[in-house]
């Protein structure tokens, strides 16, 4: 399947953890119970969202957005995330309320029987979803998967919980785990947002990519007199870019050049799917280099 199947199919599952959990807080009046349904609608907003920015991402480059529109994932994992926080502090509110005011909770064998169910079936959509998403290098389908991963041990905190209660009679076990889980999902909505902000911002390759990169460009210096240098590189979504000065001997021809660059290129494609490279070839007696970090580079001949 397809990253928008697997959201199209995470919003489906969401409909159905809800029915669920809700059910399961109707019937026990559990407050815990009721922040893992309000979880639940957290991850079906999210989904829903995700899908469509997942979307927006797959549109082909136009005349507005030339290099693409990737960079949509990340305003998934952000919105995800911020959704996450804003569960986690209305959880966490709900719990204070019923620690001042303890109610009876009843009926736990059949709620406890509902959240084994939904969790199962989150546990395992996420472990699909977060495979796949690694595959893809989908920020949008790995923020939904650890969104469903929290879920899922948001859901065996709170089973653990109400057997806890069930076992003891302490009503105030209740509230207190919602309030434990809550500080669980807030965690995890801050780690969401962080890593969204950091796509935004143009991160780097990942270390084991640049050291792929890095390979191909040692064996091409390695096996012709050319060398390397200026080489930058950024994340985008499922695409990645890299910029690079090329050095070569002043004696080749252009069509050696070229071909030299070509070959290069495909090299680090393969050695780093989804990769595009911006390769500027110059002599080798040319330096180049800049007065400020975003002017063009100035040529400059050695002597």
């Amino acid at each position: 399947m397809q990253v928008a199947s697997y959201l199209k199919l995470s919003i489906a599952v969401a409909l159905v953890t809800i029915a669920l959990k809700t059910g399961a807080w109707w019937w026990t009046d559990s407050v815990s119970l009721a922040a893992d349904a309000l979880e639940s609608l957290v991850n079906l907003a999210g989904a829903i969202f995700a899908l469509a920015m997942v979307t927006v991402a797959a549109k082909p480059p136009d005349a507005e957005h030339p290099f693409g529109h990737h960079k949509a994932e990340y305003f998934s994992s952000g919105f995800e995330g911020v959704l996450i926080i804003a569960a986690g502090l209305g959880i966490i509110w709900a719990s204070v309320h019923r620690l001042l005011d303890p109610q009876p909770v009843e009926g736990l064998g059949l709620g406890v029987a509902l959240a084994i169910i939904s969790s199962a079936l989150n546990g395992g959509l996420a472990w699909a979803m977060l495979k796949k998403a690694r595959e893809h290098r989908s920020m949008a389908l790995e923020a939904d998967a650890r969104h469903l991963f929290t879920d899922v041990w948001t859901s065996a905190g709170v089973v653990l919980g109400l057997v806890g209660v069930m076992l003891t009679g302490w009503q105030w076990l209740d509230p207190l785990l919602a309030a434990v889980v809550a500080l669980n999902i807030l965690r995890e909505g801050v780690h969401l947002v962080w890593k969204s902000s950091h796509g935004l911002m143009d991160q780097a390759l990942d270390p084991e990519e640049l050291q792929a990169v890095q390979q191909v460009l040692d064996r091409f210096a390695q096996a012709q007199h050319i060398r390397f240098d200026h080489i930058a590189s950024r994340s985008a979504g499922q695409r990645r870019y890299l910029d690079l000065h090329m050095h070569m001997p002043a004696s080749w021809s252009l069509g050696q050049a070229a071909a030299e660059r070509n070959a290069l290129e495909r090299a680090l494609m393969a050695a780093v799917p989804g990769l595009r490279a911006s390769i500027q070839l110059l002599p080798s007696d040319v330096e180049a280099h800049f007065d400020d970090p975003q002017d063009e580079p100035i040529l400059e001949k050695q002597a």
